[in-house]
């Protein structure tokens, strides 16, 4: 009698995979897939304020392309999947127990909703559901066996936790829809809220049930939030409505009209008794027809599973937008923490050259040795009366003397504190900068940061040794002309790279008072005695080139100890190209999800009334796939014929009273908009219909 409304090929030949629509859909379903494959990539390692939000968002970005968009562009033809989701005890399983007129799924305080929602579908679509094509991240559990009266299946421990999506085939469910009962969306444990927002992002259609003593409480309404930020299809039940107290109604119809949800329709369930555990058949009977006419009428379904397909990936489209902004965030950070070490070893290369080239050097034990190495004051009154016999003097001496060694060594114990010094302050300001910024505060728990490495001790003695080095071979080989040999040979090598590093050190700007007559004639002293073997310009030479090759050895030392921190960032690299692959991505995907919100669906304009039950809807259906109307579809209770009397105006943004609200606050036929009663009555058929005060107008009922 029922004959497959779908079939899951997928195939281009399938009838909504035709012409330009199956092509759009492709090249989405490509978009989308390079989407994901960014989302993998992205990490946030920094710590920044707003880190933790973001691993959220991407989370569930992910989860909503795997669940919902990729697999809704591959297999578009799936089942419409209506999730029914709302509050702690609105009784979500027992108004799916009542539409079906079955029980399918356990009331929450027989069943451990955290981990195990029930997926109830068509026995027809079953090949939609046990493979991974449909919520490919839950694992499955097929329960074909019916429930006993306690609410447990058949057979089974009603203690052992069910862990798997649980499938359950139902004939009463029309084909081409499906049901998931879920978790609270405001459960106290975390895995149930969690998996409920999961599963609500995986539904073409979200069913939110609540009640007239909860329906304003917060955290369902963050959850309707983000329906309407992603556009997608709802219908709102509110039950356990006192017939006598029904301006709750009306107060609920504005709350949604405020929250940009004015099209979604709301059923009313008036508080009654339960009959073996289900509703009485006429208080969901409005909420089945309604069900009923979405599959029925010409293109209802494909215009709810499209309108929801291009909200969720426009939704997604922002969404990645604003991880490429955390992203950024995350770049932003990263540059703040390498700055700030930077900025501190910058500081210290200043200092160190400044204090290198300022002649402060050339105090203390430097000064010393070098004026026990050239000759005590009646040298250098000598050197003040007459530079050129100085020369001599200074010749005749240097020819004997053996402390050049010491000169040479006070000078690299001196460079050593210096450098030294400058290194350990910038160790001490970079951990500062890290310590006190939220992203670096994680790197900034290893102490060792705070002060310079164990290593640094030996590198710099090696770079100064190795320069020292240098300094000599620079005078051994380099600038001395052939007449001056002899002299370089009188003077010796030892003697003229000392000198040579008095020249580099030489400036006068750091000493004061006797020390500058001091050192500066130190400086002038080792000058002369340069000049007088290599020449003037050689000298200045020579002298730039040791200070050249000072500054690169000591550069290296620096490099190494900042590397440290650095090194921490290097895993920091990508973000940059995530940034650019999120802005593509998202751009991508508003683009090829730029056509018309319903494009590629096969919606008609004018509705068929011919309900044959076991035969396709009307004539001009014949070419594409529709469901079959069944008389089993909700337990029999569905006048089917009148599934199709009505438009989608009629539902959207409507009021819809079940028949028990004949009671008090039901509005008469004739405040229903119908002149004849009677005629109200036919086309009502379970429930009246009130539009809200904002959308009435002129307009008359459908």
């Amino acid at each position: 009698m029922v004959s497959p409304a779908h079939p899951p090929t997928g195939s281009p030949h399938s009838p909504h995979h035709d012409g330009d629509a199956g092509h759009r859909l492709g090249g989405l379903a490509s978009v989308a897939s390079e989407a994901r494959l960014t989302l993998e990539d992205l990490a946030f390692p920094l710590e920044t304020v707003d880190a933790s939000a973001a691993r959220t968002m991407r989370t569930q970005a992910l989860q909503h392309l795997e669940d919902y968009v990729l697999p809704r562009l591959d297999s578009d033809q799936a089942p419409l999947l209506a999730v029914i989701g709302g509050s702690t005890g609105a009784g979500k399983s027992t108004l799916i127990n009542s539409l079906l007129r079955e029980r399918v799924s356990l009331p929450g305080a027989l069943r451990p909703t955290t981990r195990n929602p029930v997926l109830v579908y068509h026995p027809g679509d079953e090949e939609w559901f046990t493979g991974g094509r449909i919520l490919p991240s839950f694992s499955r559990e097929n329960a074909h066996q019916p429930l006993s009266q306690e609410g447990t299946p058949a057979g089974s421990n009603a203690s052992q936790e069910m862990k798997e999506l649980r499938l359950v085939p139902s004939n009463r469910v029309p084909q081409g829809l499906a049901f998931i009962d879920s978790p609270d969306i405001d459960s106290m444990v975390d895995s149930n809220r969690a998996l409920a927002q999961q599963l609500l992002a995986a539904a073409d259609l979200w069913i939110f049930l609540t009640t007239a003593a909860r329906y304003a409480d917060a955290v369902p309404w963050d959850a309707l939030r983000t329906a309407a930020a992603r556009q997608t299809e709802l219908a709102v039940v509110i039950d356990r409505v006192d017939p006598g107290s029904l301006d709750v109604v009306p107060h609920l119809r504005s709350m949604l009209d405020r929250h940009e949800l004015a099209e979604a329709p709301l059923f009313v369930i008036e508080e009654q008794p339960l009959r073996d555990g289900l509703l009485p058949a006429h208080a969901t009977a409005h909420l089945s027809q309604w069900l009923a006419w979405l599959m029925l009428s010409p293109g209802s379904r494909d215009s709810v599973i499209a309108g929801t397909r291009h909200g969720a990936i426009e939704s997604l489209a922002r969404t990645i937008e604003q991880l490429a902004v955390h992203v950024e965030t995350q770049i932003r950070a990263r540059d703040t923490l390498s700055g700030a070490v930077r900025d501190a070893y910058d500081r210290a290369a200043r200092n160190i050259a400044e204090e290198t080239s300022n002649g402060s050097l050339l105090r203390g034990e430097v000064l010393s040795r070098w004026q026990d190495y050239v000759g005590t004051g009646e040298f250098m009154r000598g050197v003040e009366e007459k530079i050129s016999a100085a020369r001599d003097r200074v010749s005749a001496y240097f020819r004997g003397k053996t402390a050049a060694p010491k000169v040479q060594r006070a000078v690299g114990e001196s460079l050593y504190v210096v450098i030294k010094d400058q290194t350990d302050r910038a160790a001490e300001q970079a951990f500062r900068a890290w310590h006190s910024h939220v992203a670096g505060a994680t790197y900034a728990k290893d102490a060792s940061l705070a002060v310079s490495s164990e290593s640094l001790k030996d590198k710099l003695s090696y770079e100064i040794r190795q320069w020292q080095a240098a300094v000599l071979t620079l005078v051994s080989e380099n600038g001395a002309p052939k007449r001056a040999r002899a002299r370089l040979l009188a003077f010796g090598t030892n003697g003229l790279g000392v000198a040579l590093m008095v020249v580099v050190f030489a400036a006068t700007g750091g000493l004061t008072g006797a020390e500058i007559g001091i050192a500066g004639g130190t400086g002038v002293l080792a000058q002369r005695l340069l000049e007088s073997v290599f020449g003037e310009d050689a000298v200045r030479r020579l002298a730039a080139e040791a200070q050249r090759d000072l500054t690169a050895r000591i550069a290296r030392v620096l490099d190494a100890e900042q590397e440290r921190y650095l090194s921490n960032l290097r895993e920091l690299d990508g973000l940059d190209v995530s940034s650019v692959r999120l802005r593509t991505a998202a751009r991508s995907l508003h683009a090829a999800n730029a056509d018309p919100r319903h494009a590629g669906t096969n919606a008609l304009e004018e509705p068929s009334a011919a309900v044959v039950l076991g035969e396709p809807i009307g004539d001009e259906l014949a070419g594409i796939a529709q469901p079959v109307a069944s008389s089993a579809w909700f337990g029999g209770d569905v006048d089917l014929l009148h599934a199709v009397d009505a438009d989608r105006e009629f539902y959207e943004g409507a009021v819809l009273y079940g028949s028990a609200g004949t009671r008090a606050g039901t509005p008469s036929p004739e405040a229903d908009g119908a002149t004849d009663p009677a005629e109200s009555g036919r086309r009502s058929g379970w429930w009246r219909r009130i539009l809200p005060r904002s959308r009435r107008g002129d307009r008359s009922e459908p």
